[in-house]
């Protein structure tokens, strides 16, 4: 490992020992560390180096927390790709006592077991990553009792896959015979023993559901991937203002940059998943809804609240599927409004340009309201002089209070308009303002301190002159009366 800025030929023997030091601590990685300098010609304190020591542990715990999350995630979506193909092509193309099943099950549980290692190593690097931020401290304390809870699921979760094949499906009873000569022509769930009962069969469809939880390592791919986590800055800022770089805080980050396509992306993948566990769970009782074409319309109907009644789930699990599904619906629609109403609204140079033209509007309404006051006040003026009839005076006397209700209806308009204006004051413009009133504050403060010293030197000025004065005047009064000696 090569060592940069070496000034000093004195320094060469420790600087070997801190290479040999710097080996065996990365566990003898060659990879090329830059130590800077204090001061030109001198080493940095030990403090210091093992800051640097601590940083450079760090990044490389970081890099390889994105390298097990995203082997954890193939190796996820590996495993429900083949507990999918095995379902899909078990009712079809697997013959009873075939090894084929066997064999992808057996696939199955090898990649389940990568997933549960994975997600040991994963862990593992997090405790690490946990001893360096604190200071070398005891990987015991980061071990709480919901850091354990969190494992303790997560490895649970990722164990679930089905095993239903392992049972001896070569040797068949004659009542397993039979009915699987029964149920040749209807398409099973799984390919599992049928001497076994239903039972199994229940089973095995909800450990093949199941399955699909392994879907959570995406929010965990997604913040170890993420811009936000890889920018130094955005770290920077997010320390300074206590934010907690969570997968809600990135969430919240794809939502306002990109809403359209997060939203498309999601519900698209939501479909298609929920389809095939819908298609799942009713394949067993033979029922329209366990082909994939009445299943992606069912599930649509459903997110999307219609509900036409043509199709509906029969079996528990369908309709819990479907009652999952009415709720995600309720909740991307809601997601969906905002997201409309948030392109829709205008921003705020727009707001401004519409209120103000809305204020001009009013503000000639209002002159004109005052114009038909003072003629109806002029007519009704004049009414009275000519004595007119009492018909045409009641007339004048409803068009003036008319008048004036037009007249007050657009002052209030008028000012409920300029108090939802003066809501929209914009903070940099307040803090625009605040800066420029602390710089006169500071420009006057500094005005009023130069004039209080011109203030003390003419004051001491004019001291200097009166000293000197009584001097003049007690010299000519001793001049003019020496016996004052």
């Amino acid at each position: 490992m090569e060592m940069t800025n070496r000034s000093l030929h004195g320094d060469s023997k420790v600087d070997c020992v801190n290479c040999d030091g710097l080996i065996n601590r990365n566990g003898g990685d060659s990879t090329e560390v830059s130590v800077p300098l204090s001061l030109p010609g001198k080493r940095i304190t030990p403090i210091e180096g093992d800051n640097l020591y601590r940083l450079r542990d760090r990044k490389f715990l970081l890099e390889d927390k994105k390298r097990l999350c995203a082997w954890a995630l193939a190796t996820a979506l590996l495993g429900i790709l083949l507990m999918i193909i095995h379902a899909e092509m078990c009712p079809y193309i697997y013959q009873p006592g075939s090894s084929y099943a066997f064999i992808i099950n057996c696939s199955i549980s090898m990649s389940t077991g990568c997933l549960l290692i994975l997600i040991i190593a994963f862990h593992y690097k997090d405790i690490r990553l946990f001893v360096i931020d604190h200071n070398q401290v005891d990987w015991r304390i980061a071990m709480t009792s919901h850091k354990l809870l969190v494992i303790t699921l997560e490895l649970l979760v990722c164990a679930v896959h089905p095993v239903g094949t392992y049972w001896d499906v070569g040797r068949l009873t004659p009542e397993a015979k039979a009915a699987l000569e029964v149920n040749s022509s209807s398409s099973a769930p799984l390919c599992v023993s049928y001497h076994h009962g239903e039972a199994l069969m229940d089973v095995e469809l909800l450990l093949s559901v199941l399955m699909f939880l392994r879907l959570y390592l995406v929010h965990r791919a997604i913040l170890l991937h993420s811009k936000v986590l890889l920018s130094a800055s955005y770290r920077s800022i997010g320390s300074l203002n206590n934010i907690n770089f969570t997968f809600r805080f990135v969430l919240k980050v794809l939502m306002n940059k990109y809403p359209a396509r997060t939203l498309l992306v999601f519900i698209l993948f939501f479909w298609l998943i929920v389809s095939w566990m819908l298609t799942l769970c009713e394949r067993q009782t033979q029922e329209v809804t366990g082909h994939m074409d009445k299943a992606l319309w069912l599930i649509a109907i459903t997110f999307l609240t219609v509900g036409y009644g043509d199709v509906s789930p029969k079996t528990s699990c369908g309709k819990v599927v479907c009652l999952f599904t009415g709720v995600m619906g309720v909740a991307c629609t809601a997601m969906l409004v905002a997201v409309v109403t948030k392109k829709l609204a205008l921003n705020k140079g727009e707001k401004h340009v519409h209120f103000f033209m809305l204020d001009i509007q009013i503000s000639k309404r209002i002159r004109h309201a005052a114009a038909n006051v003072l003629r109806e006040c002029w007519l009704l003026h004049r009414t009275n002089l000519t004595k007119c009839n009492s018909g045409e005076h009641r007339r004048h006397q409803r068009c003036l209070l008319e008048a004036i209700r037009i007249f007050r209806h657009l002052r209030l308009k008028q000012r409920k308009l300029r108090d939802y204006a003066s809501e929209m004051v914009d903070l940099p413009k307040m803090q625009m303002i605040m800066c420029d009133l602390s710089a006169n504050w500071n420009n006057s403060y500094r005005e009023l301190e130069q004039r209080i010293l011109s203030m003390e030197q003419k004051l001491d000025e004019l001291s200097h002159c009166f000293q000197q004065t009584s001097e003049l005047l007690s010299q000519a009064l001793r001049h003019r009366n020496p016996e004052i000696r």
